[in-house]
């Protein structure tokens, strides 16, 4: 093995301490040696490694990706498709289309949302800008178990709460309300995350200057914080518009076009893939599956792009 010779040094307080000379870090006149061989190696197989895991994660989606849309993309061609429903359709026979799944699909995301964004970002608000002693830590606490629950789990809560206790009916909105269990946990991270990452120089100028602290956190620091507030709230729809058991569970699933989230029937994606998902393939139902399936893959896709758009807008106000 090879060892490295040092030279001795003294430090203020008069102790020798052990120096390497610049040539026995590689450095010489004039810059920089080649680095040693060993070394070379190991930078090699360290980045043959990372991009072998690369292309074993994106292998999976990759094939996924294709799957859904050799099998689907023929349908969304079609203008009926996006214009009609599946009202006197059956699964051998061909046309409709998935207007009624899509609308449920983005009325209950709205509804969600509505319900959703209010309570996370003033959630976050809290446990940033004022949570202190027990109740900030019961709160987080709390917004960690959200986290972790299966969405099965949310949804037999809101059937116990909605159905069994009040003795309500399974409704639209009674979903929504399982996926605010499921997007609040989302929302209320990455606003906190947003929140502290607002200068305190910032704040302390507002301070300074004699504004009240919350009218600092309504004019300084969320607006300061928005784009990154916005890409956690599409990121949060996106993670629970394609959820299937709080569908199953807590709604009938329509195959007519429904505008009311209060009705007991309505349409969604999910369930729309569902409801089809066990259509041999020569039967016209098989290609609507995978149709179903590629349109919420868009729908989330374009909740992404939009997300990054709104960042990318912010960014360039702000400049």
């Amino acid at each position: 093995m090879s060892t490295v010779r040092m030279s001795s040094g003294r430090t203020s307080s008069g102790a020798s301490v052990p120096v390497a000379r610049p040539s026995e870090l590689g450095i010489v006149q004039g810059g920089l040696s080649r680095p040693s061989r060993r070394r070379s190696l190991t930078s090699t197989l360290a980045a043959v490694l990372v991009a072998l895991a690369f292309a074993i994660a994106l292998l999976p989606l990759v094939w996924i990706l294709w799957t859904v849309v050799s099998k689907g993309a023929a349908l969304l061609l079609d203008p009926e498709w996006w214009l009609n429903s599946q009202r006197g359709i059956t699964s051998r026979r061909e046309g409709g289309g998935a207007y009624h799944a899509i609308l449920g699909t983005l009325l209950q995301a709205a509804v969600t949302a509505l319900i959703s964004v209010p309570i996370g970002v003033l959630t976050a608000v809290y446990l940033v800008e004022y949570g202190r002693g027990r109740l900030a830590r019961a709160v987080s606490f709390m917004v960690d178990i959200l986290t972790g629950i299966p969405s099965i789990v949310a949804a037999l809560f809101i059937y116990a709460l909605w159905v069994t206790t009040f003795g309500l009916d399974r409704v639209g909105i009674s979903v929504s309300l399982a996926l605010v269990l499921l997007m609040v946990p989302v929302v209320v991270r990455s606003t906190e995350e947003m929140l502290k990452l607002v200068p305190d120089e910032l704040r302390e100028a507002s301070y300074a200057l004699g504004v009240p602290k919350w009218k600092t956190i309504v004019k300084v620091v969320i607006p300061t914080a928005f784009s990154g507030i916005m890409t956690g709230v599409m990121l949060g729809l996106a993670r629970v518009m394609g959820e299937t058991a709080p569908l199953l569970i807590l709604v009938s699933y329509a195959v007519g076009i429904n505008f009311s989230p209060t009705s007991d029937n309505m349409g969604a994606l999910p369930t729309m893939i569902n409801a089809g998902r066990d259509q041999p393939p020569q039967m016209p139902g098989y290609e609507r599956v995978w149709a179903a399936a590629l349109t919420l893959i868009i729908i989330v896709m374009l909740l992404n792009l939009l997300a990054r758009a709104i960042a990318r807008a912010s960014k360039l106000k702000e400049k």
